[in-house]
């Protein structure tokens, strides 16, 4: 089996400028499959770009699937930072005869790609896609921590049925009750309460799920940063960026991020040593204006380069001598808690042990966290993120 089964070559007429690119343009930078296809074993490349032109379940968005050279074509044009990228254009997978058919090329490239050591970036096509994204991961013996960046959880009014279609709406319910389950997380960063049922919000509560308003995080966005970090995997909606930033969606509200904000994010994604897969979904140029939303979205995968070029490598705590440790005992327990600062990010982790019946191979479960759970636990009060999490490893 070779990759070129499942992709189609770029057509660089349609996304190269008439004078062409600059030297330090990713246009330049980029080995673009237009001819050859990127020998992956030879070059070591780090990222590689897909393309995915699916919309059939992209609910009332119908014409997402044309996106990926929309956004190649302001992505080029973008100048390398200070970093020296190697990244493949992989080119486009088209739509198969079925649904079916495009989520299982995009399964299988992705999981190759997993298993070379290359982070696809996905550029889609409808959110469903996540779906196909997720079962890349099956066979590859870890457990997925899924970050979804949406203004709603895209969750079936009655998923438990198990009997209806992946949609770009109800995709998460599919992933929730896949057998085997290898999901141990689920975080959503920026969802609206009015476009969440409060069956979907009880469902969160009662499998312990990490669940953020939109008006937790505006303005205070570094907030998000720990939720990020944790991610092995993340789906960003361009319907979570509001309207006047990104209008190229059918979806798109009022409110919503801002373009900076959701910059900020994918920077915080790149920065993720965990980080395995991105994708970009539910962008329509139908509904762009001037190419906005196009250009937004290339700039936030700019972002998500540079924070990749920036990584720390401080996950796992190897070597321990990098690291600062810091024990605190709550107020009404004798239980202590350790807390873990990185001397080369000063970003904080948290200790959280396995159970009696947990794992045989580890004692504890490194939870990414904020100085202020810290803070929690010096005043003598439980961080909820702890309890959540070992309720989660019982």
């Amino acid at each position: 089996m070779s990759l070129t089964d499942f992709l189609s070559p770029v057509d660089l007429s349609s996304v190269t400028p008439k004078q062409g690119f600059n030297n330090s343009q990713l246009g330049s930078k980029i080995n673009i499959y237009a001819g050859h296809f990127p020998d992956l074993e030879e070059q070591q490349y780090d990222m590689a770009i897909i393309g995915v032109m699916e919309d059939r379940h992209a609910i009332n968005n119908e014409g997402c699937s044309t996106a990926p050279n929309y956004v190649r074509e302001r992505l080029y044009l973008l100048h390398e930072g200070s970093f020296a990228v190697k990244i493949a254009d992989l080119g486009n997978i088209r739509r198969g005869a079925t649904i079916t058919d495009t989520y299982v090329a995009l399964k299988t490239v992705v999981n190759e790609l997993i298993r070379a050591n290359i982070l696809p970036i996905i550029i889609g096509g409808g959110q469903d896609l996540t779906y196909a994204q997720f079962m890349a991961y099956e066979d590859l013996e870890q457990r997925v921590d899924l970050v979804v960046i949406d203004q709603a959880f895209d969750l079936d009014d009655d998923f438990e049925r198990n009997h209806f279609e992946t949609t770009s709406a109800s995709f998460l319910s599919k992933i929730l009750l896949h057998e085997p389950n290898y999901l141990f997380n689920f975080s959503n960063l920026g969802y609206q309460t009015y476009f969440a049922s409060q069956e979907s919000l009880r469902v969160m509560d009662k499998l312990l799920f990490d669940v953020h308003r939109l008006g937790e995080l505006s303005g205070k966005i570094n907030v998000a940063e720990p939720v990020i970090r944790n991610a092995s995997m993340i789906s960003f909606d361009m319907g979570a960026v509001r309207a006047a930033d990104a209008m190229g969606n059918a979806n798109a509200s009022p409110n919503g991020f801002y373009g900076e904000e959701a910059c900020q994010i994918c920077r915080y994604a790149g920065y993720n040593d965990k980080l395995t897969s991105i994708g970009f979904y539910e962008f329509n140029p139908a509904y762009d204006v001037n190419g906005q939303t196009a250009m937004l979205m290339a700039q936030m995968i700019w972002y998500f380069v540079e924070g990749f070029y920036n990584r720390k490598s401080d996950f796992p705590l190897n070597p321990k001598s990098q690291y600062l440790i810091y024990k605190t005992t709550l107020t009404h327990d004798d239980h202590e808690l350790v807390f873990v600062k990185s001397k080369k990010s000063d970003r904080w982790w948290m200790q959280v042990p396995y159970p009696a019946n947990g794992s045989l191979n580890e004692r504890f479960h490194l939870v990414p966290c904020r100085y202020e759970d810290y803070q929690t636990a010096v005043s003598g009060e439980m961080p909820d993120l702890w309890w959540r999490t070992y309720q989660k490893l019982s």
